[in-house]
């Protein structure tokens, strides 16, 4: 930010208390201050801190904790996925979504708890998963993501992060990013939705792995490809930094 002296320079008026700036601006071409040099600098810390506020719905954080709430007093194992899960990684999400894992086989029982919690329940066309209605805030309930049944595997991938305070299993940062590329596919393909995942939590995820389990799809094959040009992530076999000055 620039000092007053500097500013002074530029023009006069920006020296002005806020009110006598805001009310007497000249309108002059030396007036046009960047819009980050009048605001006040925002620190890791305090963005850390905001990322869940950021999403602009404080109440769909606690309509995730009291879902999770339930399954936990129900003893019904899942696990948080999708944008709230990357955030509790602390990484960064283009989307407004909140996920669950559970299994199949505990579907039924999920939604009977959650709608004895004051929940409305919705099974949608889809097959692979299931919906809550918290006032209008919805919380899908998924038993199959990328063609694949949940599992005891699945639950295995999992580490203990604190959600606004609340401890519950989330996905590793690494099954978020295979989960991610798989989702990718002719009818949906939109890379701006996964680099974001992948440039903050990208020392979290093992690549090596994310390869191996999409390597049968172009879509996460081309991804990666943009990946390593954007120099993110090395392509296997390449060691980060090879080939740059």
């Amino acid at each position: 930010m620039r000092s007053t002296h500097s500013l002074r320079r530029l023009c006069p008026c920006l020296t002005r208390s806020a009110p006598d700036r805001d009310a007497g601006r000249c309108g002059g071409p030396e007036c046009r201050v960047p819009e980050f040099e009048t605001q006040p600098p925002v620190h890791q810390h305090d963005r850390r801190e905001n990322q869940m506020a950021e999403r602009g719905d404080e109440s769909l954080v606690h309509t995730l904790k009291k879902v999770a709430a339930v399954l936990k007093q129900s003893e019904i194992p899942f696990a948080l996925g999708g944008s709230f899960a990357v955030y509790a990684h602390g990484g960064h999400s283009s989307e407004h979504d909140v996920d669950f894992l559970i299994r199949e086989a505990d579907v039924d029982r999920s939604l009977e708890a959650l709608v004895a919690a004051g929940f409305v329940a919705e099974r949608p066309p889809e097959d692979w998963l299931v919906k809550v209605f918290d006032d209008g805030r919805m919380v899908d309930l998924i038993h199959r993501p990328i063609e694949t049944p949940v599992t005891e595997e699945t639950f295995a991938d999992t580490v203990i992060r604190p959600v606004d305070a609340i401890q519950m299993p989330v996905l590793s940062a690494t099954q978020l990013m295979v989960h991610k590329l798989l989702s990718f596919s002719q009818h949906y393909c939109d890379f701006a939705r996964g680099l974001p995942l992948a440039r903050s939590l990208r020392e979290q995820i093992d690549w090596e792995r994310v390869r191996k389990e999409t390597q049968h799809s172009p879509y996460a094959e081309a991804f990666l490809v943009l990946l390593d040009r954007l120099e993110v992530v090395p392509t296997a076999g390449t060691q980060a930094g090879e080939g740059t000055s």
